[in-house]
């Protein structure tokens, strides 16, 4: 082959390998331009900054919810309960209601504290003066008037009215011991009272129909024994029953109705 053929081979060769460089070059560059068509975006071109909206409530992520409050528990006030508490007595402690030449001496009596239920529905505690000898067979009578809260206007020592019988049973005051004379026709003679044996409930609804008088005058809206008015003993209802099987008598069966008096 001669110069001139050689020459013209290899520009045949030159052309060739320029083409095919041509191609690859075109290759890359399509390659490149399909990975941007899929969501790459052209270096330098200007990214968005995306829009953050704040939610208008807390997550509970962030904030935490609250827990409902609790209501407290409220338990039921325990029922009251009896009281009955037994001390002994002097001749101060008895003030007026005792003096010398009394039946019994001081050492004969006792001082109880009972609990009792008054008109105003509500438990209070009051004084009442017995002989030593009925103090356990009376405590079973207060405590059934307690149990079945049968209402009682007070208990107190006569001696807070000056020993008067008069003042104590105006005051519709519940008591036992007092060293006076009986209220009865006949001789005098030491009421058993006197002896800490006889016990006065609720004496304005309870009165003592002596002759023509009611005794205290404001009982007598309460000679008619056929009301239901409260703190009233009638025959055979629980408080009567509660007295004789303690072993007393009824002043409601006297010839001289003492409703309110009760003694052994």
């Amino acid at each position: 082959m001669g110069a001139s053929g050689r020459r013209d081979r290899d520009r045949l060769i030159a052309g060739l390998l320029l083409a095919v460089l041509l191609l690859a070059v075109l290759f890359l560059v399509g390659l490149t331009l399909t990975g941007c068509g899929s969501g790459s975006e052209p270096k330098g071109a200007a990214t968005a900054t995306p829009t953050v909206t704040p939610s208008a409530t807390p997550t509970s992520a962030l904030t935490p919810v609250p827990r409902p409050s609790r209501s407290p528990i409220t338990r039921p006030s325990p029922e009251p309960t009896f009281g009955w508490t037994v001390r002994t007595v002097s001749a101060r402690t008895l003030g007026k209601s005792w003096h010398r030449g009394c039946p019994v001496p001081p050492s004969a009596l006792r001082s109880v504290s009972v609990r009792f239920w008054g008109f105003d529905r509500k438990p209070h505690t009051g004084v009442l003066i017995l002989n030593r000898d009925v103090v356990s067979r009376t405590r079973a009578v207060f405590a059934v008037m307690f149990d079945r809260k049968f209402p009682l206007r007070g208990i107190r020592p006569v001696s807070e009215f000056g020993a008067s019988d008069d003042a104590s049973m105006a005051a519709d005051n519940t008591s036992a011991f007092n060293c006076r004379r009986a209220v009865a026709a006949g001789p005098p003679s030491w009421s058993r009272h006197a002896y800490g044996r006889a016990i006065d409930v609720n004496p304005v609804e309870n009165p003592y129909l002596f002759g023509r008088r009611v005794l205290p005058p404001a009982g007598a809206k309460f000679t008619d024994r056929g009301t239901a008015e409260r703190g009233l003993i009638r025959r055979q209802d629980p408080i009567h029953q509660a007295f004789l099987k303690a072993g007393y008598r009824w002043g409601g069966d006297f010839s001289n109705p003492d409703y309110q008096h009760f003694d052994r």
